[in-house]
């Protein structure tokens, strides 16, 4: 007779993913706090100053004037109305609100993109360092990981040599402006890549969450260059809304009845309070802006101190709100190093591990999106503690 300890033992060989070591820092930095230390965050992409005005009193109108129910699978028709009608003003294509699906978060978009544009054992390429969570979830689902070791010389971003030096691919995902590197592509080079997938029958992934946060430089999205993209942005970023798990998607025709009967299992719906709230998110911009400007000075400080504190290798940072800082001159792996600038400072960074598999131990990524005095404080720490 089987033992039922040994019949329970395990779970699913797809859950042995690796951690997402940002929230395992978060989780470590909150443990400093709980023992008195004035923890300081740069470890998350979490805008400090929240959703605006703006929303927050749509979301009171909401409750006290809407159903907050199910909505359809797909999203609020005219949230999806809203969200197509933003393309237009942003980018200056045309997008239909059929087109437009909404989400839990930018992370259940990638779920429902990865399921219905790619079969388990298929391959997807990512240049890497890039978002932990586009490998994990891939491997979650069975996809084939291929890395794309991209480098500095190539702003950490794919480029047509790497992609036909991979052999077979299914998809590709990109990110521009990028997470953890805040590189870009230009215009130029996304249309390039997008008319190599579109002749490859690659599928492209654009992840455009960071779109708005740029300094000096204007993304380009995927919608007006590839007619088969799927296209990935999010409220959590630019509209400051993290914690609402709003996102969206812009789907080509051939993956939209895939998705809906995806969704409708899946998630039934996004909730709906956030979509109410999520309509007049786009008549911020304004203080969006602001927002933006405030992360601008934050970079511009930490550009400035960090080489003061031996940071002296960082990529450029075109947009978002990460710097990505080498300390393999440091003499410690970056998750050592990270956990004892924690335990010593009470400065809390993500360690490069996160995402690079292969050169990660020489990384670090700093959060920016703090206040600036928060920022400020950091940078003083970790002057005086490098000296």
């Amino acid at each position: 007779m089987t033992d039922s300890g040994t019949l329970w033992a395990r779970a699913a060989d797809r859950a042995g993913i690796a951690p997402f070591y940002a929230m395992e820092v978060l989780r470590a930095a909150n443990q400093r706090e709980a023992e008195g230390a004035h923890v300081l965050h740069l470890e998350t992409g979490e805008p400090s100053r929240g959703a605006p005005e703006t929303v927050l009193a749509a979301a009171r109108r909401a409750l006290g004037e809407e159903r907050i129910g199910y909505t359809e699978a797909l999203g609020l028709p005219a949230l999806r109305a809203r969200i197509a009608a933003f393309y237009g003003e942003r980018y200056g294509c045309e997008v239909t609100p059929d087109q437009v699906v909404t989400t839990v978060g930018a992370s259940g978009a990638f779920i429902l993109a990865f399921l219905a544009a790619f079969d388990a054992g298929q391959r997807v390429a990512l240049a890497e360092p890039c978002y932990p969570a586009y490998r994990n979830i891939l491997t979650a689902l069975g996809i084939e990981v291929v890395p794309l070791a991209s480098d500095a010389e190539h702003r950490f971003q794919p480029t047509i040599e790497l992609l036909e030096a991979a052999g077979p691919l299914h998809g590709l995902v990109v990110a521009s402006p990028s997470n953890p590197t805040g590189t870009m592509l230009a215009p130029g080079e996304l249309a390039t890549i997008a008319a190599w997938c579109e002749g490859t029958g690659v599928r492209l992934i654009s992840d455009e969450i960071y779109h708005g946060i740029t300094y000096g430089r204007e993304a380009a999205s995927a919608v007006t260059s590839a007619g088969h993209a799927v296209v990935v942005n999010s409220f959590s970023k630019y509209f400051a809304m993290t914690g609402w798990r709003l996102g969206w998607m812009v789907l080509p025709e051939d993956l939209l009845s895939a998705v809906d009967r995806l969704a409708q299992n899946l998630f039934i719906s996004p909730a709906a309070l956030p979509q109410y709230a999520g309509l007049t998110a786009f008549d911020c911009c304004q203080a969006l802006d602001g927002y933006v400007a405030e992360y601008a000075a934050n970079r511009a400080l930490l550009f400035e101190r960090l080489p003061e504190a031996g940071f002296d290798r960082l990529a450029p940072a075109d947009g978002a709100f990460y710097i990505y800082a080498d300390v393999s001159g440091f003499g410690e792996d970056s998750q050592v190093f990270a956990a004892r600038m924690l335990e010593e400072i009470a400065v809390a960074t993500t360690p490069g591990i996160d995402f690079d598999t292969q050169h990660g131990g020489d990384w670090l990524r700093f959060s920016f999106a703090g206040s600036s005095n928060d920022i400020a404080e950091a940078a003083e720490r970790l002057v005086a503690w490098r000296r």
